[in-house]
């Protein structure tokens, strides 16, 4: 089990870091906005290729960026009823759903996406639209970020499993977004968002 958790830090630290780093797309997928924009109204003149690099650059960060929100549990949640749950319980959910659910889902998507890709690359696919770009880099993306969620996957089924035998201290009580949030709440007077302040009732 050692490996395994040492195998986890490790795609973790790869998940982070490719997390932290494409929010610079985003200013990138912003400044190609301002300028296509700009020289589209001072010039009239402007081109398809503007327009579908940010379709990349947006569709970049969410893909790559979407294994770093699993790894920091910060995915959307309708929490009416796992709040009231039990911490243990709330694992064993987790940990169902990420191998029923997600993990089946990922397999699909990487086998689906491998010759949507392959296709793509092999007959240098090139946009429909006059002056769009090549897409098979487009195509990269999705796989690649579909490959990272797969480790990711793997990584937190890994830990989920350790933290329910007791081996792995629960990474929730140092730093993940939902329990930071539910620490702000608490350190405000409130049970849960939609609670109220003991003052107050």
């Amino acid at each position: 089990m050692r490996t395994i958790l040492a195998a986890c830090r490790l795609i973790d630290a790869v998940t982070a870091f490719i997390g932290r780093q494409v929010k610079w797309l985003i200013l990138a997928a912003i400044i190609v906005s301002a300028v296509n924009a700009i020289i589209r109204k001072a010039f009239d003149n402007s081109s398809n290729a503007w327009l579908e690099l940010q379709w990349y650059l947006f569709g970049a960060v969410f893909m790559l960026a979407a294994a770093y929100t699993l790894q920091r549990n910060a995915h959307i949640r309708i929490d009416v009823i796992s709040s009231h749950l039990k911490k243990r319980t709330r694992d064993w959910i987790d940990l169902f759903c990420h191998v029923v659910f997600l993990l089946p889902f990922v397999l699909m998507m990487l086998w689906l996406c491998w010759p949507f890709f392959l296709e793509s690359y092999q007959s240098q696919e090139m946009s429909m639209n006059s002056g769009g770009l090549i897409i098979w880099p487009a195509k990269a993306i999705i796989l690649a970020g579909f490959i990272l969620l797969f480790f990711q996957a793997l990584s937190e089924i890994a830990k989920r499993i350790a933290i329910l035998i007791g081996i792995m201290p629960d990474p929730d009580d140092h730093g993940t977004m939902h329990a930071t949030v539910a620490s702000e709440l608490a350190a405000a007077g409130m049970d849960h968002p939609h609670g109220t302040r003991e003052g107050d009732r």
